[in-house]
């Protein structure tokens, strides 16, 4: 007696969820002034296909500031790293670049303050939004920097509007 074997068909997928996936991007960039426009377009177009379009201006901004400043302290030939989140109800910004730390302390410290310097647009919309920011060693084989920012999405979301 031989056994059957039932044929079934494949199953049906299941219905898609028709929910954005949580934002999560992260681009590498040469270390050029263009490079921070690159890093507009992606971070605007990320923000509007994840549905947060209230928080665009003031991420496009944080971007812009975060890429400009680190094409300006990286060698030219080196790469900038971006990337960009929403979670915990806050869009995180991290840029790691490729400038060394330096192992004198008094020099660490005049490259830093020139760094956050050249942040200051960024430390105000920072401020403005209730977010955080900072920059230190970028705890990476390659080293470099990491300079990053935090923008909560309530207090970003009305950015702007109340000015």
């Amino acid at each position: 007696m031989h056994a059957t074997t039932a044929v079934t068909r494949c199953p049906e997928p299941a219905q898609p969820h028709h929910r954005i996936p949580a934002l999560a991007y992260s681009l590498t960039l040469p270390a050029a002034p263009r490079s921070a426009a690159i890093a507009r377009i992606a971070t605007a177009s990320a923000l509007r296909a994840h549905n947060l379009t209230p928080l665009t201006d003031s991420a496009v901004l944080a971007a812009s500031e975060l890429i400009a400043c680190a094409a300006k302290f990286s060698p030219p030939d080196a790469e900038i790293y971006l990337s960009l989140r929403h979670r915990d109800d806050a869009v995180r910004l991290v840029v790691y670049d490729a400038h060394p730390r330096h192992a004198n302390p008094r020099l660490a410290a005049a490259c830093d303050a020139r760094r956050r310097a050249a942040l200051r647009v960024l430390a105000c919309l920072v401020k403005a939004c209730d977010g955080t920011w900072g920059l230190g060693p970028a705890h990476e084989p390659t080293g470099g920097t990491r300079t990053w920012a935090v923008l909560p999405t309530p207090t970003t979301a009305n950015y702007g509007t109340t000015l």
